[in-house]
């Protein structure tokens, strides 16, 4: 993962940039007042911020549409972003620079208390009772074993609290549009609702209970319908596995018949097709939700989170 520049030197070019929009201007909204400017992280807090808001806040994302936000570095213009923003919507801990950002954000709201962070990166991985690391031979600067997983919006329940959260957050910034906010966070979260139970419905019937991937994304999901987890790779995706790792996945794939192993969209393929490879089982995507790209199997969180389904529904064998 890279190492985020420091923040001074950010906010030192956002000074030469100046304040303001990334167009100089506040737009406003159909009722003629001014729109909250509303920075988010990544794509799950951009789009329940928008859901949440409606027309009445003006929603940018500090990661582009396709790229990792693991690795996120904010440039001068994003600073000066977070610097004019009225709300800032982070987790705290999933995007170094971003978490520096935040120190000196006006209005910087952490979501981490409300997602639950309560599963650490691991905690799902294990194969057979081992480590998900083969710790011989291995770097492990700058990875904490002990660091929690960030990502709760696989789980809609999770996800829903923040939603919840988050309209009381703009309603205590606008309180003019305080019931517009709630009432959009109760539909929203009233999707959640159906969707989680559509997840909980379908993968009861579930054939395979072990849900191998390329690395280990999914600890939320798993742990709220039922699975167990066996990545690959560790919580980060540039993190390449060992050999001895590589050889304890196939082993167990083969001995509980794992028919499928799953990749992502923004991450590199390369590790579940080799264990696809070496045990005859099959490759298909699973995606993490962390950003939206053009090979998305939908064109927002609630149609990719109903593809992860119909392809968990045939790569685990459920009626």
């Amino acid at each position: 993962m890279n190492r985020a520049a420091p923040f001074s030197l950010l906010v030192a070019g956002a000074l030469l940039t100046g304040c303001g929009s990334s167009d100089g201007s506040s737009k406003t909204a159909a009722d003629g007042t001014t729109k909250l400017k509303v920075v988010t992280s990544f794509y799950p807090l951009q789009y329940a911020a928008q859901r949440v808001g409606g027309d009445h806040v003006e929603v940018s994302s500090l990661t582009s549409p396709g790229a990792e936000p693991h690795d996120l570095e904010l440039s001068p213009k994003q600073a000066a972003q977070v610097q004019d923003a009225q709300l800032m919507v982070y987790l705290k801990g999933f995007q170094p620079s971003v978490d520096a950002a935040a120190k000196s954000s006006k209005g910087a709201f952490d979501v981490s208390p409300e997602a639950d962070l309560s599963l650490k990166a691991d905690d799902s991985a294990s194969v057979d009772g081992h480590d998900s690391h083969d710790h011989e031979g291995h770097d492990h600067e700058g990875h904490d074993h002990g660091s929690a997983d960030p990502h709760f919006w696989l789980d809609p329940v999770r996800y829903s609290k923040v939603v919840g959260a988050l309209a009381e957050q703009l309603a205590g910034k606008d309180p003019k549009h305080a019931a517009g906010y709630r009432a959009a966070a109760k539909k929203f979260m009233g999707e959640l609702g159906t969707l989680d139970t559509d997840f909980t419905t379908t993968l009861k019937t579930c054939q395979s209970k072990d849900l191998v991937t390329g690395h280990t994304a999914f600890g939320y999901l798993t742990a709220r319908y039922g699975f167990k987890q066996v990545g690959v790779s560790s919580i980060s995706p540039d993190q390449e596995p060992t050999p001895g790792r590589l050889k304890s996945v196939a082993d167990f794939v083969k001995k509980n018949k794992v028919t499928t192993i799953y990749t992502e969209t923004l991450a590199s393929p390369a590790v579940a097709q080799t264990v696809a490879r070496q045990t005859g089982a099959k490759v298909a995507v699973l995606d993490p939700l962390e950003g939206l790209t053009d090979k998305s199997a939908g064109r927002d969180y609630l149609s990719v989170m109903r593809a992860n389904l119909g392809t968990l529904k045939q790569g685990q064998t459920c009626r």
